[in-house]
């Protein structure tokens, strides 16, 4: 691919993931029910019920330019919700590795609608890169209760219970298949991290982005991946801004006597270039 064809797709593939072409939808008031009042929540179904099938009440949508440069919401449309600045940064990475040679694949754990592993298969394709994987880790079902014996930390989080946050593996494969990125690069890692990760078939790995939101699910994945990740490889933590992951990453990095720079992307998240 022609190196301004590349760009212009790469480019036209961050604006579609994030849904960044087009106005956002009003939202059906019923997509985030289960988050309201008991009571609320009777009401906003009774209504949709006396509605049926025709008619759908919607709050008008307002999200601004700036949003989805930082991926500040939870998009109803878009394939992705981490904004404009981290696929910048993910397109930054990946490129990287490929022209400094970096030996691995791919990996992002904790994927929603998968459009973060889309455009690093969006990215490989773009090179004609063929001997490299994307991983796509998640349990498909959403977040884990908090494991309070294991990782007292989380104790108190709430992520489990956003039915948002769950989206199946059907989905995700039919999300891969909509950009014609579905092949046998793309490896799906079902289940919940600390039963995946440890017997995942991953040698290498040059990028790996976590997106686990919890103590828990960070400090699983940075335990049985880090050590696989390429010198001169990314880490790319996406909730470095959630009190929960941040501990994680900080006292992982304690552990391990990691002292390369952590630099910001944007408002919510972080990474760093391994160097030894």
């Amino acid at each position: 691919m022609k190196t301004n064809a590349r760009a212009l797709y790469l480019d036209l593939m961050k604006k579609a993931l994030a849904y960044a072409l087009w106005p956002e939808p009003p939202i059906p008031v019923e997509t985030f029910n289960y988050k309201r009042p008991f009571y609320q929540r009777l009401q906003t179904s009774a209504l949709t019920k006396i509605l049926g099938s025709k008619y759908q009440l919607c709050k008008k949508s307002a999200i601004t330019p700036d949003q989805i440069q930082e991926g500040n919401y939870w998009p109803l449309y878009g394939d992705t919700m981490i904004g404009l600045k981290r696929l910048d940064n993910l397109q930054f990475c990946v490129e990287s590795v490929i022209k400094d040679g970096i030996p691995g694949d791919l990996i992002e754990t904790g994927v929603w609608r998968g459009g973060a592993c889309i455009f690093m298969r969006a990215i490989l394709a773009a090179y004609d890169i063929t001997d490299r994987k994307v991983y796509v880790a998640d349990s498909f079902e959403g977040l884990p209760k908090p494991d309070s014996e294991k990782y007292p930390v989380d104790i108190g989080d709430k992520h489990h219970i956003h039915s948002f946050l769950a989206v199946s593996l059907e989905e995700v494969e039919n999300n891969f298949n909509r950009y014609g990125l579905l092949d046998d690069q793309v490896v799906f890692l079902k289940g919940w991290f600390k039963d995946t990760l440890p017997f995942a078939p991953i040698e290498k790995l040059a990028i790996l982005r976590l997106d686990g939101d919890m103590y828990g699910s960070t400090m699983d994945a940075l335990i049985n991946l880090y050590q696989k990740l390429s010198r001169g490889g990314f880490c790319i933590i996406d909730d470095y801004d959630i009190k929960r992951c941040r501990q994680a990453i900080d006292d992982f990095r304690g552990q391990h006597g990691i002292v390369e720079e952590v630099k910001a992307i944007d408002s919510h998240s972080s990474y760093w270039r391994k160097e030894k």
